[in-house]
């Protein structure tokens, strides 16, 4: 089977890991400030708080953004459930505004439409690795009085305009799961734009423990001495994982030129297949493409879906709209709500994309797909 994603580990990153192993901080070390600094560097220079995952990441950037019960957070439904799980999990209510048809990223005018009073958190998510409208969202977030939040799970390596993802708002998170631009097998980050969130996003990934004690309410009980004044968890990345996230970020330029060549050569195989929809090429972003997200009339492409699968390619579908999963349709969401984001699903297939895959897999990929639709 040939997977439609597949992290790409070299001796340099085992040497990294097994350098870590054998040091004295498997975790809570070194190891991770290094991580954060190089991650810093690579988004625009501000301060980053690496976590456990992606979701992570998501939660604790909720979480530095004062969301809680009362208060409104309008993202996308074309995403992963985690981008809208974070929120709600903090007993905050997600607003659902439909996407761009071009792209699949959250539609300025739909979020716009949706904000409400209670708005704390307007979350963009960066479909495929090419970036949402973060301009005119960034003009949404600041008529509601919100914290502008980029989802950028995809995204790590794209720079818009010149400016690398990480700059474009206040909070943006990153996902390195094995599958991502580059990886620390399960990992994430926070990068904050806003001093004033920065504190909090800090507190909340290690239990909210609070040691400095010019903060704390009673300083004198002893130089062990630590509080909790809001609740966190522990989001805290391993010093083994971030080596080996030190490690694939210093060839991540690598691994999205390869990212981009393939992502060529799928259009130029598939340009003359009048049935396909080929991903939107934005003129003002270089964009480090995570998924391949090609577009099929709806009513062929669970039977292409299964022509594929049947024929050893891992093909995927990203994603079932977040709307439509049933802790949502609990909530009262219902399918027809947000028409563009459920054509986008029912027209979706990823094809695979990863920096070990082969000019020759790619043809034998299109080549199935072109002969499919008699081409």
């Amino acid at each position: 089977m040939l997977p439609y994603a597949r992290q790409s580990v070299d001796e340099s990153d085992v040497s990294a890991v097994a350098e870590a192993v054998r040091s004295d901080y498997l975790t809570t070390g070194p190891a991770v400030a290094g991580f954060e600094a190089e991650l810093s560097a690579r988004t625009g220079g501000h301060p980053v708080v690496a976590v456990t995952s992606g979701t992570a990441a998501l939660h604790t950037a909720y979480a530095a953004a004062g969301v809680g019960p009362g208060q409104d957070v309008v993202t996308t439904p074309f995403t992963f459930v985690a981008t809208a799980a974070g929120a709600a999990l903090l007993g905050g209510r997600v607003v659902f505004a439909d996407v761009v048809e071009a792209t699949g990223c959250l539609d300025p005018v739909a979020a716009e439409d949706a904000v409400t009073s209670a708005t704390t958190v307007v979350a963009a998510v960066d479909y495929a690795g090419a970036p949402a409208d973060m301009v005119a969202l960034r003009s949404v977030a600041d008529r509601a009085g919100a914290v502008l939040l980029e989802d950028a799970a995809h995204s790590i390596g794209t720079r818009w305009r010149g400016t690398p993802v990480g700059s474009l708002a206040d909070l943006t998170t990153l996902s390195f799961f094995a599958t991502k631009n580059f990886t620390t097998a399960e990992g994430g980050a926070v990068v904050v734009a806003r001093p004033d969130l920065l504190a909090a996003a800090s507190g909340f990934r290690n239990h909210g423990l609070v040691r400095d004690p010019a903060q704390q309410v009673h300083p004198d009980e002893g130089p062990w001495h630590q509080e909790v004044h809001a609740f966190g968890l522990n989001y805290r990345l391993p010093d083994v994982l971030a080596a080996l996230g030190s490690s694939q970020l210093r060839r991540l330029d690598v691994f999205v030129e390869r990212r981009a060549q393939l992502s060529a050569r799928y259009d130029e195989a598939l340009a003359d297949v009048p049935e396909l929809r080929l991903p939107h090429r934005p003129e003002d972003a270089e964009v480090a493409w995570h998924l391949y997200p090609l577009r099929v009339p709806a009513e062929a492409r669970r039977r292409l879906f299964e022509h594929l699968r049947s024929h050893g390619i891992g093909v995927q579908v990203n994603y079932l709209p977040a709307h439509l999963h049933p802790v949502f349709t609990d909530l009262g969401y219902r399918r027809g709500q947000f028409p563009v984001a459920e054509a986008w699903y029912a027209q979706e297939i990823s094809l695979p994309l990863f920096v070990g895959l082969t000019d020759a897999d790619v043809d034998t990929v299109c080549d199935l797909i072109r002969s499919w639709f008699g081409r």
